[in-house]
């Protein structure tokens, strides 16, 4: 059976009906449900939701790592809640994901802002020892956007989440490249579910100041994520892209986040397409550098980096993230692993990418 969400919720003042949401019988039944939150705006809407869910027990999530998702769900398992509700951002709805798969109890996610698809995904990136790891957990039951919180949240981290949905395109010609190259199979569903939410986005008209925009953001984000369950896995929504920005992410943590890095990963991607793919292939020739142009167009006008420098990173430093992606996702078939450049063919794809698209 396939995992996805029994409510998506998306407008102004739509934490006030959480309440009506959560008593859904097929969420809970008695009203016994665990509020988890984070740092910021979470503490001020459990405290909006807790006139209509008396019987709710509030827990601080503290940041998105293994641990403090295992020590949540220690405090799950030890009342008798019949759900969860991850309130904030993508760190800690990760980590409430993760909690509430280790405890066996349905989740509900409630998003302050729209920074990447973890929002709504079978996924959940949480930081450890050795540094940041994907997860497979339980795919929200219910999904509440309030646009109202939406707008309080920074700009920059409302925006990222552009990147990430249009990375999409950059991770289904990767996932075509690899049914072609090594008879992968694909889930037609899925693909077509990531794509559709990229092109949504791509030339939307207005910003992340308009309702309308951040509805379409907020739409493509959790049909990025349900075209993750639909696969079974993140294929349809991380490519060479995200094998790049994890990467980046591990070479040089706190670079960037993560929608912003998925662009620039993206955009990357398809330069290679454009300039290094012979013989056809998904996404190859005319064909990746209008998808490109199309790319760091979207990039622009939403303010989003586009290359290496606008992260604080040099060419040098980007091409050693993009020789070592491949690392990152071991098994995976990506444009990276196909071209199989080395450091010297990598750095030079880096600096043509920089000096043809630059301003």
């Amino acid at each position: 059976m396939l995992n996805a969400p029994l409510s998506i919720d998306v407008r102004r003042g739509a934490v006030a009906a959480l309440g009506e949401l959560l008593a859904d019988k097929r969420i809970a039944t008695e009203g016994r449900v665990a509020i988890a939150v984070g740092q910021g705006q979470g503490d001020h809407i459990a405290e909006h939701v807790r006139p209509s869910l008396s019987a709710c027990e509030v827990f601080q999530v503290e940041g998105g790592t293994v641990d403090a998702a295992v020590g949540l769900a220690g405090k799950l398992r030890g009342g008798t809640f019949e759900a969860v509700v991850g309130i904030g951002g993508g760190r800690t709805i990760d980590a409430t994901k993760y909690a509430a798969t280790l405890s066996g109890i349905p989740m509900v996610s409630v998003a302050t802002n729209l920074s990447h698809d973890g929002i709504c995904s079978p996924v959940a990136s949480l930081q450890h020892d050795k540094g940041k790891g994907s997860f497979g957990v339980v795919m929200p039951l219910a999904m509440v956007v309030d646009l109202d919180y939406v707008h309080n949240a920074p700009d920059r981290l409302v925006r990222a989440g552009v990147g990430d949905v249009v990375s999409n395109f950059s991770a289904v010609d990767d996932w075509l490249l690899a049914a072609e190259q090594c008879g992968e199979r694909v889930d037609r569903m899925a693909l077509t579910v990531a794509r559709t939410a990229a092109e949504a986005l791509l030339h939307q008209p207005g910003s992340i100041e308009s309702d309308r925009f951040l509805t379409v953001l907020a739409e493509g984000l959790v049909l990025s994520g349900m075209a993750m369950s639909f696969a079974g896995d993140s294929r349809p929504a991380s490519g060479g892209d995200h094998e790049i920005l994890h990467a980046v992410d591990q070479l040089y943590p706190g670079t960037a986040n993560h929608g912003e890095l998925a662009g620039i990963g993206a955009a990357f991607c398809y330069h290679l397409r454009a300039t290094r793919l012979d013989g056809g292939g998904a996404g190859a020739g005319d064909t990746a550098a209008e998808r490109l142009a199309e790319i760091l167009a979207c990039l622009g006008r939403h303010g989003l980096p586009r290359f290496p420098a606008d992260v604080g990173l040099t060419e040098d430093q980007f091409a050693e993230a993009v020789l070592y992606a491949p690392r990152t996702r071991p098994g995976r078939y990506t444009i990276l692993e196909h071209l199989g450049l080395d450091k010297g063919e990598t750095l030079k794809a880096v600096e043509e990418y920089v000096q043809a698209h630059g301003d």
